[in-house]
């Protein structure tokens, strides 16, 4: 194999596909990524067994083969170089690059030691917009479970349905989920349960304005562009029946300014418990008072104007799942529901755009 490619090029190409290379592995080729040189580009392949990557990055081949090299010494070769063309060849297993005066040698693997890809027939794929998928994720993936008691809370819940496509996380004390009309055709109707991982991959690898095609096997799932694709095995099992914990019955409201509340909020967590930040806020007409009392270290007290509607309420919550939920929130000002201290409030945008709910269990306050 021998092959020229600019330093900027190899080295986006190479941060691309190494996000997908596990840090600890007792399979050595794992560690490698997969550089394979034909037609007018290199193709750059990783993966973890659970999550591949594999990119195209235009190159001037002046002759095909495959190897696998060491990702992440390859990484940190080309970070380091000259900005100047590189060259790479290798003899067998062994991988030359040369960049200006600068010349390295790396050790790699035969290509038939690399995993083969997950078989996905794009045939039967549906198409999506890149930046309305990474909406989905980034609304959502925020509150997925990281305990591994209930695996299936590990991943994503994405609903694809005859004219919308719904996503959904939860840890069991937060829960996010935003519906989207699902343009075009070709969509199975199913549920799909995702790492989280593989969602971070489709955000980072892929433009809002491509056009993706998705497809399934029985149990993988592939993202493709023209030049990239991400394929992740998929979790399996039942997803909680989310829509049983939302609440229909919430009977008191409340707008707020995002901005004001999450400036309130952060200002208590600062003196909140590390065990549980807890936030006392009570609601009044007109008004949303906190307070944080923590023993042995101090309390806190802020007050913040706002709109609301129904008797008067005091109510715990974890300050970091709020400030967690208003960070994604996508509107100037977030609309609150109430029942009681002990019931699960919602926050959605007030302006009712995009059609986006998170949910917070309430913590019991101690008087």
């Amino acid at each position: 194999m021998k092959f020229s490619i600019t330093r900027e090029a190899l080295q986006s190409g190479l941060n691309a596909v190494a996000s997908a290379i596990p840090t600890r592995t007792t399979l050595p080729v794992l560690s490698n990524i997969l550089m394979r040189a034909e037609g007018d580009a290199i193709h750059l392949s990783g993966t973890d067994l659970d999550i591949s990557v594999s990119l195209n990055v235009t190159a001037d081949v002046s002759q095909p083969g495959a190897v696998t090299v060491p990702a992440k010494k390859l990484v940190e070769i080309t970070r380091v170089l000259e900005d100047a063309p590189v060259q790479i060849v290798t003899d067998g297993a062994q991988v030359s690059i040369a960049c200006g005066k600068s010349r390295f040698k790396l050790y790699g693997l035969a290509e038939d030691e690399f995993p083969s890809f997950p078989e996905v027939d794009f045939g039967h794929a549906w198409k999506m917009k890149a930046g309305a998928l990474q909406e989905l994720i980034q609304r959502t993936a925020f509150a997925v479970s990281t305990e591994e008691s209930r695996p299936i809370l590990n991943g994503v819940l994405w609903q694809l349905k005859a004219d919308s496509s719904v996503m959904v996380a939860t840890n069991g004390h937060r829960l996010a989920r935003i519906r989207m009309s699902l343009e075009g055709a070709g969509a199975p109707e199913t549920d799909l349960i995702i790492p989280p991982k593989a969602l971070q991959q489709v955000e980072r690898l892929y433009q809002a304005g491509d056009e993706l095609e998705i497809a399934r096997s029985d149990n993988h799932l592939g993202f493709r562009s023209a030049d990239r694709v991400v394929f992740t095995r998929l979790i399996e099992g039942p997803y909680p029946n989310y829509e049983q914990v939302i609440p229909k019955d919430n009977d008191k409201e409340a707008t707020a300014s995002r901005a004001a509340l999450e400036a309130s909020i952060r200002r208590m967590a600062v003196v909140a418990s590390d065990q549980t930040h807890r936030v006392r806020l009570s609601f009044e007409n007109g008004a949303l008072r906190f307070r944080v009392q923590t023993p042995d270290l101090g309390e806190a007290e802020d007050e913040l104007a706002l709109d609301y509607q129904g008797e008067s309420m005091e109510i715990g919550f974890n300050a970091t799942y709020l400030l967690e939920i208003l960070r994604y929130m996508p509107d100037e000002d977030v609309r609150m529901t109430f029942r009681a201290p002990e019931r699960a409030a919602t926050f959605a945008p007030a302006s009712g755009e995009p059609d986006y709910l998170c949910l917070v269990m309430p913590l019991r306050l101690l008087d």
